[in-house]
């Protein structure tokens, strides 16, 4: 895979997505002290309100300002308008906490705050696809970005559509609909597309060379077919495609897993960084949550349900997207900053600008408390839960302090 940085934005233009997801991350989670664990199931209005602040200010707000820079080098075209990403990130908010509130204390800001996380989406989607548009020729890399916005497309109609019937405007079958939703936005995009980039940054960051990348385009048919599948059982209520879509998401998750195993094995680079922790708590998390979904088909419980989401989504995407920015950020603040002065003056080393201590002290709170909460959950044991709910918020707090001082990282 080629990876230039000519077609790049200006980093000004990427770094409030990145700052304004650290602080709706720390806000998200003080916002579980609030949460009664003891009376917690997957559809009341507190989980929903916290799930979509979530995911929203913090998962996809990183996500979209990692694309601004990620979608033209990988495609190695510009942008075609990538001034529009200064309405995305303000909108994005302003949706995610109208969104949050409606849930919480007024469902009548459900259809407005939808609409502006829809506008927000869609000048994203819109801005992508002209970008994909100026590619002559796709490869690998490009066809999951492609078939990942795609997914996110029908993924936000449904959502908008969820709003709708949550509001009371119209009448829906909304946990039939929500299942599609979740697969189409968080398995659909987020998984198709931590699946394309991580075949462009694992590789860069580990120096790993000469892997076959045969088990990911496999993972990714048979996965594209299992979220197809979720939506024909929501439309048509026939058991027999929600069930494929779990199996075949699971076969393609396996595949996902062993290719990440092999570039693992063919890497050059040992070092045992912020990043590579990182990562290995965010796969050991997904194991953990694949663990407990079998316990789920044995011994359904909803707190094994929560727990399941917990590890998936707080262990495992959180941690994904958190080792990935102690990457991202030195790396765009050097070029940006240092690399002209190449050869002229000396200058840092990327690992200068990481804060090591700072960001080891985060991780190991955030890990800690994953798992006191986890437990917690499990036993719907309020004190547990909000023990853990401590650990993670001092680490949240290190988070935010660190990529403050990668952005503004000078020379001393």
């Amino acid at each position: 895979m080629n990876i230039s940085q000519e077609f790049a934005p200006p980093f000004k233009l990427i770094a409030p997505f990145f700052i304004i997801g650290a602080i709706v991350y720390l806000s998200s989670i003080l916002l579980l002290f609030n949460i009664d664990v003891t009376n917690l199931y997957s559809l009341n209005s507190d989980t929903l309100a916290w799930i979509h602040l979530f995911l929203l200010g913090f998962i996809m707000m990183i996500i979209f300002g990692a694309m601004a820079q990620l979608i033209p080098v990988v495609l190695e075209v510009g942008h075609f308008a990538v001034d529009l990403y200064y309405v995305i990130y303000p909108l994005l908010l302003i949706g995610a906490v109208l969104m949050a509130f409606g849930f919480l204390y007024y469902p009548l800001l459900l259809p407005f705050g939808g609409v502006i996380a829809f506008i927000s989406f869609f000048i994203f989607l819109f801005e992508t696809f002209l970008t994909i548009k100026k590619v002559k020729k796709l490869n690998f890399v490009m066809l999951t970005v492609l078939v990942a916005n795609i997914f996110l497309l029908i993924g936000l109609i449904i959502g908008l559509v969820l709003a709708l019937g949550y509001a009371g405007i119209i009448n829906i079958d909304i946990y039939a609909l929500l299942k599609s939703h979740v697969y189409f936005v968080l398995i659909g995009y987020v998984g198709i597309t931590v699946m394309g980039m991580s075949l462009v940054l694992l590789p860069m960051f580990w120096l790993s060379h000469n892997f076959s990348w045969k088990y990911v385009k496999v993972a990714l048919a048979i996965l594209s077919i299992g979220i197809t599948s979720m939506l024909i059982s929501s439309l048509t209520h026939i058991k027999f495609f929600e069930y494929l879509a779990y199996n075949f998401t699971f076969i393609a998750l396996c595949l996902y897993f062993y290719q990440i195993y092999i570039i693992y094995k063919t890497r050059a680079r040992i070092e045992s960084d912020i990043y590579f922790k990182s990562m290995i708590f965010s796969y050991f998390s997904f194991l953990i949550a694949l663990f407990l979904s079998f316990l789920y088909v044995v011994y359904p419980s909803e707190s094994l349900l929560l727990c399941i989401s917990w590890f998936g989504i707080i262990g495992f995407l959180s941690f994904l997207i958190i080792g990935h920015l102690y990457k991202i950020i030195p790396f765009l603040v050097w070029y940006e900053r240092f690399s002209p002065l190449v050869g002229k003056k000396k200058i840092p080393m990327l690992s200068d600008m990481i804060p090591k201590k700072s960001a080891n002290f985060q991780l190991l709170l955030s890990s800690i408390g994953v798992f006191i909460c986890a437990y917690g959950i499990l036993n719907a044991d309020y004190i547990v839960f909000k023990s853990g709910i401590s650990f993670l918020f001092v680490g949240a707090i290190f988070l935010l302090k660190d990529i403050l001082f990668m952005i503004n990282y000078k020379e001393e």
